[in-house]
């Protein structure tokens, strides 16, 4: 059976990212994204919908995102979908669905591009980021999230 698992996605960041570091200090960087959808209806009124979507990405690509990005700004994502489950402190079951950033482009203009969010810095990189994303590096957790192994680490 063939698979294929793949994902882009364009949005705003629906929070500002958190960068974190597993035990082998990888960085991480978490932040979750909103993408609107718009369509009519059969009345013919505008309707929309919001998606939010969890991201997380690996290495230089993360502490890139989270150098420059701030909650409001556009950005458009390529990546992989991951599934987690696991067993909280407290006994429940636990799972999440998530996005493996592996290339990422920023949107919007230079300063006050993108809607709404912080200041971005006068020397804000631009085009895309095409990388090796350690897509197998779990990520950073709170009480609440799997426990943090990096033993997948890929190098």
């Amino acid at each position: 059976m063939a698979s294929y698992n793949r994902v882009i996605l364009a949005g705003n960041l629906t929070r500002d990212p958190q960068l974190s570091y597993t035990p082998s200090n990888t960085p991480v960087c978490e932040f979750g994204l909103a993408v609107n959808r718009r369509w009519r209806d059969k009345d013919g009124n505008n309707r929309d919908e919001v998606c939010y979507v969890d991201l997380t990405s690996y290495g230089r690509a993360g502490e890139t995102i989270n150098q420059y990005m701030r909650k409001g700004n556009p950005i458009l994502v390529e990546g992989r979908l991951r599934f987690q489950q696991w067993t909280s402190k407290e006994g429940q079951k636990r799972n999440r669905l998530d996005v493996i950033v592996e290339n990422f482009t920023f949107l919007g203009g230079g300063q006050g591009g993108g809607q709404g969010g912080g200041q971005r810095p006068a020397a804000e990189p631009r085009g895309a980021y095409r990388g090796t994303a350690d897509a197998d590096v779990p990520p950073a957790y709170d009480d609440d999230r799997p426990p943090l192994d990096d033993s997948d680490t890929p190098f």
